[in-house]
């Protein structure tokens, strides 16, 4: 059985599409992940998996549960840590755990044995009688993941998880993620804007843009659709780069030209190595180049070549 089934889903608000008919699978144990820019629909997605938002069209499953017909057993299949902070900082961690528990109508020994577990997961139950309000920003984060596991959920929704934490405290955080898959095998749905986060916990990604899934794939799969390398050309002026880039226009090598500014990024084919000609080109008709380069292709190249601009995090503020 697919842990999710999302067919055509689609949320208007206003004039605003925020989710464009979009459709998707995840299978039971995956880890899936959306990657895209603030307002690319990834909230919007997860409310209406998650039953807070009702889709204006379309239809969706989780854990085999209608989204709409059955709601009340989708919610109670499902754990969610939404982008903000939604704990009592004025009390312990074991007392929010608890707390959220009887709102399952856990019996006190099960409620028990399940919040030493989540506490024991995320690597806190040496903390468990500390005020939250004294935890750090990742602290506080791994116990909303605890939070979110007390009804052994079948499938777990993390929206933003790591917004504002430090690279060392997100890694932590991404660890614990894959341990939670791998032990439990929950099914994950994570909503990021960090392309190294997507690239290291997901087993697929869909890059979402303005409400439609861009395109979908594995991480490796999504690198490889580029080539065998991307080349990164940079002029002293915008307008010498547009010029550059009308030569290069009709050559089979190059699948791709993006320009920002006074910068060039080439996805190349295979073929060998392709800077000499370049450098020949430029000679040719009297351009100079201040910088070349040469890597392999990443996801956030990936990225810009189906959405046509990087991701970056002052674009997501």
């Amino acid at each position: 059985m697919k842990a999710i089934i999302a067919d055509n889903l689609t949320k208007v608000f206003g004039h605003l599409v925020a989710v464009d008919h979009i459709s998707f699978e995840v299978e039971e144990g995956e880890v899936f992940g959306f990657l895209g820019a603030n307002g690319a629909g990834k909230t919007s997605t997860i409310m209406m998996m998650a039953t807070a938002l009702n889709p204006s069209s379309g239809t969706a499953t989780v854990g085999g549960y209608d989204i709409i017909r059955e709601r009340d057993k989708v919610r109670e299949s499902i754990g969610i840590v939404f982008e903000d902070l939604s704990l009592d900082t004025n009390l312990t961690a074991r007392e929010n755990l608890d707390f959220h528990a009887r709102l399952y109508h856990l019996p006190k020994k099960v409620r028990d044995e399940r919040v030493s577990q989540a506490l024991d997961l995320v690597g806190l139950k040496d903390r468990q009688n500390i005020l939250v309000k004294y935890y750090s920003g990742g602290m506080q984060r791994r116990l909303e993941i605890a939070r979110s596991m007390l009804n052994s959920p079948k499938v777990l929704f993390l929206d933003e998880p790591t917004l504002g934490l430090d690279v060392q405290t997100r890694r932590l955080l991404w660890d614990y993620a894959k341990r939670l898959n791998k032990e439990s095998g929950t099914t994950i749905l994570l909503n990021t804007h960090y392309v190294e986060e997507a690239d290291y916990l997901c087993n697929r990604v869909a890059i979402l843009e303005r409400g439609k899934i861009a395109v979908m794939d594995t991480p490796k799969a999504l690198k490889r659709s580029l080539g065998s390398s991307v080349l990164s050309i940079r002029f002293s002026q915008d307008a010498l780069a547009s010029e550059f880039a009308g030569l290069l226009n009709g050559m089979s090598w190059i699948k791709k030209i993006h320009q920002h500014d006074a910068q060039l990024e080439l996805s190349v084919g295979s073929g060998g190595m392709k800077i000499p000609e370049i450098v020949r080109l430029a000679r040719k008709h009297g351009f100079v180049i201040s910088s070349i380069g040469e890597h392999k292709p990443s996801l956030e190249d990936v990225f810009l070549h189906y959405v046509g601009k990087k991701l970056r995090d002052d674009e997501h503020e």
